[in-house]
This record gives structure tokens, sequence and C-alpha cells, in this order.
């Protein structure tokens, strides 16, 4: 039987049958894939790496039904994620996402790319011994761009009301902007609003449409953590609203936050 080539992400494993395993694959090509990996539970198994969070590149059969994975090669794990409660989650959340924004045998452009970028400054900031706040922006950032990927970004352009460009007025601290998760970002204090932005926080989410994340010009990091805890929530309001849910990590992500503080 002919082989199919494939090189993804790992983004979910569970038991299946005996000795098996039904590992959930992201892959730039065929979005999400929901593959067999026989034997893979049993001790020695040459596809025991098939593990959450592993980037790899697979020989799958082809065929009807649920494909079996025959080879695999681990290109990179990121299991050492765990060594940082805030850094797993961060991972978990973007995972989570992929599995309620990606179509399932349909073409992702651009999202497996992003995932591996966010999971790579998270590997960094684990060895680094990295601030919680990193691993809260890199949640932000990351869901900001995956959102914009999966087809239901921030409007962060224009107010959904007037059309007037959103433009924060820095240094005026009674102006805000509201989230209205049904509509975008309105200027003003609307009643109802799932949120209420300064101008300093709205600027910072608008520059998280960018690769890099936002820093001073020492390097340290933008914002505060409850700011960066309050554009984490703003997220998980926009995701309730049009995913039907939020990625449950988030909460863990703020729990562990609040835990420590």
């Amino acid at each position: 039987m002919a082989e199919l080539n494939l090189e993804g992400l790992a983004l979910s494993c569970r038991p299946l049958g005996e000795s098996d395993r039904l590992l959930t694959l992201l892959s730039e090509e065929q979005g999400l894939l929901r593959l067999a990996v026989p034997g893979s539970r049993r001790p020695g198994s040459s596809l025991a790496a098939a593990v959450p969070l592993a980037h790899l590149q697979l020989q799958v059969g082809r065929g009807k039904g649920l494909r079996r994975v025959r080879q695999l090669r681990v290109v990179r794990n990121y299991s050492g994620l765990g060594q940082q409660l805030e850094a797993l989650a961060t991972a978990q959340a973007l995972a989570e996402l992929c599995l309620m924004l990606v179509p399932e045998q349909s073409a992702a452009p651009g999202i497996l790319t992003a995932v591996l970028m966010h999971l790579g400054r998270l590997e960094l900031l684990v060895r680094e011994q990295g601030s919680q706040e990193e691993a809260l922006a890199v949640a932000v950032q990351g869901a900001v761009h995956l959102l914009a990927l999966g087809g239901y970004g921030l409007p962060l352009g224009r107010c959904a009301r007037s059309g007037a460009p959103l433009q924060p007025p820095i240094g005026h601290w009674d102006w805000r902007c509201s989230l209205i998760c049904s509509e975008g970002f309105v200027v003003g204090a609307v009643p109802g609003a799932r949120v209420l932005l300064n101008p300093s926080e709205l600027a910072l989410l608008q520059r998280l449409v960018r690769p890099a994340l936002p820093r001073r010009r020492d390097g340290a990091l933008m914002g505060p953590a409850t700011v960066w805890l309050r554009l984490l929530d703003l997220v998980g309001f926009w995701c309730d609203e049009h995913l039907g849910r939020r990625p449950r990590a988030f909460r863990l992500l703020s729990g562990a936050w609040s835990g420590a503080s």
C-alpha cells in the first residue's frame, strides 16, 4: 500500500484499544488529521514518541477510514515546557485553540508555522527561566495570531459603530474603548461592554498583530502582569462569542498566576 508523508504537530493523544493511540495532528496542507498509532503504548515501541506537543514527520498508510501511522521521526519535542506551569498552560491553550479553529482534512495556511514559532519562544523562556509575564504575553499574542489565521481575528482597525480609525490617544487617561463581542471595538464606555480598555491597553493589543512581542528599548516586556491578564480575558470573551468557548487552559494560566501572586 502506498504511503503518505506528513509533517505536523501532535495536538492531542488518547488511548485507542488495548495498546494503540489516537493522534490528532496539525498539518499545514491537510489541517487536522486523526491517525491511529498502532502499538505505541507498548514498552519499547518505535512509535511511542507520538505524544502531545511533539513536532513529527510521519509515514501514514493510505486508505479509507482511520489512517494508521507506519513510521515516525521526531523533529522536535516540546515536553520540556512542563518544567514551568505557565509555559505548559500557554502551550496547551494554543493547542486547544488550533483544535477549535482548524478544519479536518483541509489546508490551514500559516497556523502550524505560527504555533511552532510560539512554542519555540516558550521553550526559550523555560531554558532562560524567564518571567511569568512572558508566558502570559505569548498566550495572548499567540491567540491573536491564531484567531486571525483562522478567520476570527480581532477587528482592531476601526470603531465597529462609527467606522472611525481606532487611534488610542496616549496620555488621555479618561478615554475608553469598549469590547462588544458581537460587534467589535467601540470608542467610548458602552453599557454592557465585556471589557473597557484605556489608550495604552488598546495600543498594546494593536501591537500584538506584529510578529515580535512588544518590548521597551531595554528589552523588557511592555505592560504589567495585570494588563496581560486583562488582555487574556478579553481574548477569552472573544472566543466565547465566536467559537462557543474559550480554551480551558486560559483558566489554568490565570489560576497559576493568581496562585503565585
